[in-house]
């Protein structure tokens, strides 16, 4: 097809694209859209006419593709497209009977047709457009990479965000200086961290840890309860002060033994009767809030702000620590208010006497816990004795916590029955239920009668010389020598201290709980080659010493002058763990430490 006289705009416009097949199938009919009108004085190309005007032919072109041009402009401005920039033909205008039919594939319009800049730019906006309008209305994973104002994904900040707990850094120090720093949550109990650090320590884990808040700025030390909030209790101290992980048998043995705990001369009760109960109600009393009860005695009270002691009758109430200012009075008008329950703690003075100047070692501190280093406000107290002072602290926690500290005694001996198979291996088997058994026939026998059970007990004695005789003969060193294995293997027992003093046997006592049947072994300051048995009985510490005997060419280790001797301590251990013997109760718990 020749087009002689084509603008040259039409034949290097960006958009014509050549393809001369498909267009000249065409007939200039296809090409023809609604408004273009044909000229009166067509040209009919027949071969039959050899003179063809050419001047008019160029004209007539040139008319053409203007029409067309228009048309193109306003079908590209008013009709919708596609993506792919093709006609929408089901939203084409009507206009009377000249409505376009639809084409085959072949009868497109075609990308080589000139098309308006602005039409282009028009056409692009309104596909942008329509991509941002046709997102699925699903939610979409990713919104802080795609979310318009439209998007039926929730904002970022629309929803409430859960807030993490805090976590602290809390260092533990253990009995024999070493610590560890435990990373916790702010949520974190007593409890919880003391079985975390049984854990981490590998140690057994009998319900009778604690966390020790210690000062030693201050001479204060006190066992937190189960239920308090670490992070809280470490925010109340100062820079000086510090935690000890250690054992205290003595938390909640009251539950078990409250009559030696409570002292009847200093329990009283203030109910409409005015009179005494009995002490199997004692507890009771405490843990009902209903109920009024009161601790009452003569203490010494160290006076704000001066060095001098005063000896005072002081009565405990669930109100607070009073004084009577009247001898023993307890009259309204002749109580003085001491010390608060609600917003103090109770503690035990270390070293009263060198710090304070206590009348004597059994001193204790209430505590309110806006102090920090400040001993000014500190309410310091003595008694006369530690069942005195037990009593006293004792009935501090009851009054100040109530049932909270029974649940706290609970909650282990629950998880013990819910989770038997994650028991602590401890003697589960109560020591009253313990007899003298007989094995020498076919079948066992319990042994009734004492005087054969004392027999016994000698006789399994002599068995275990017999044993350590044989192990001689087989070659073993003489036991005389002293790096024999009966003198040293002892000290690889949790129960046995090494050298330490009278005095150091007598704090580790106190602080692990005095209750009955606490001992530690330790060596004899006064004969290098005796050891000394330190054991409580009753709130009272008792030192039993061991002495070395020879027998046979032997040594043994006796308690009782050679009556009963024993080849190395741990049988000796073993042997009053179930006989009391000479001794004033069975050895039931022993004083442990650990390194963290």
């Amino acid at each position: 097809m020749a087009l002689a006289g084509c603008p040259d705009s039409f034949l290097h416009h960006p958009y014509r694209i050549d393809n001369v097949d498909q267009t000249s199938a065409h007939t200039r009919r296809d090409l023809v859209e609604p408004g273009f009108q044909e000229p009166s004085n067509r040209i009919s190309l027949n071969h039959q006419d050899d003179d063809v005007d050419l001047e008019a032919l160029v004209n007539d072109m040139n008319s053409s593709f203007e029409s067309l041009y228009s048309v193109c402009g306003m079908q590209s401005e008013t009709t919708p497209l596609l993506q792919n920039g093709q006609l929408n033909r089901s939203q084409l205008p009507t206009s009377g009977t000249s409505s376009l039919q639809p084409m085959s594939p072949r009868q497109k319009v075609q990308r080589s047709q000139p098309v308006r800049i602005m039409a282009v730019r028009r056409l692009q906006e309104e596909e942008q457009q329509f991509r941002t309008s046709s997102l699925p209305a699903i939610p979409n994973p990713f919104p802080e990479l795609c979310s318009p104002t439209s998007s039926p994904v929730l904002a970022p900040g629309s929803l409430p965000q859960s807030q993490p707990a805090s976590k602290h850094d809390v260092k533990v120090f253990s009995e024999d200086g070493t610590s560890k720093v435990i990373e916790i949550l702010a949520d974190m109990t007593a409890r919880d961290l003391c079985q975390l650090l049984v854990y981490k320590s590998h140690c057994v884990d009998d319900n009778s840890w604690t966390l020790v808040e210690h000062h030693p700025h201050l001479g204060l030390e006190r066992c937190l309860e189960d239920h308090e909030l670490v992070v809280q209790v470490e925010s109340t101290m100062g820079s000086e002060s510090k935690f000890l992980f250690r054992k205290n048998y003595a938390k909640y043995e009251f539950f078990k033994n409250p009559v030696n705990f409570f002292p009847e001369q200093m329990v009283a009760w203030c109910q409409q009767s005015n009179g005494s109960i009995p002490q199997s109600q004692l507890l009771q009393n405490f843990l009902n809030s209903s109920s009024c009860p009161e601790i009452q005695g003569f203490l010494h009270v160290k006076e704000l702000g001066r060095k001098s002691w005063k000896k005072l009758y002081v009565c405990l109430r669930r109100s607070g620590l009073y004084c009577s200012t009247k001898g023993t009075s307890k009259e309204p008008r002749h109580l003085q208010l001491l010390a608060d329950l609600e917003d103090s703690n109770i503690f035990s003075l270390i070293a009263g006497k060198k710090l304070y100047n206590a009348p004597a070692d059994y001193g204790f501190c209430v505590k309110p816990n806006r102090v920090r280093n400040e001993t000014k406000e500190l309410r310091l107290l003595c008694a006369e004795d530690e069942q005195s002072r037990t009593c006293w602290m004792t009935a501090f926690r009851l009054l100040k916590y109530g049932m909270l500290l029974y649940q706290n005694y609970r909650i282990p001996q629950q998880r013990k029955n819910v989770l038997p198979h994650f028991s602590t291996p401890v003697r589960s088997v109560s020591e009253n239920s313990l007899v003298a058994m007989d094995f020498s026939g076919q079948i066992g026998r319990v042994i009734e009668n004492p005087a054969e059970a004392q027999s016994a007990a000698l006789e399994e004695g002599h068995a275990w010389r017999k044993r350590s005789t044989r192990m001689n003969i087989l070659g073993s060193q003489s036991p005389l020598h002293p790096s024999t294995l009966s003198t040293v293997i002892h000290r690889t027992q949790h129960w046995f201290h090494g050298r330490i003093s009278r005095e150091e046997s007598h704090r580790i006592i106190k602080q692990q709980g005095l209750v009955d049947g606490l001992f530690l072994l330790r060596d004899s300051q006064s004969n290098p080659k005796a050891f000394v048995l330190t054991l409580c009985h009753h709130q009272k510490i008792k030192h039993f010493q061991i002495l070395p005997c020879e027998d046979d060419g032997q040594i043994f280790f006796s308690l009782d002058d050679g009556n009963t001797k024993f080849s190395d301590l741990i049988q000796l251990v073993e042997f009053y763990q179930l006989n009391k013997g000479v001794l004033p109760c069975k050895l039931k718990h022993h004083c442990i430490r650990v390194a963290l």
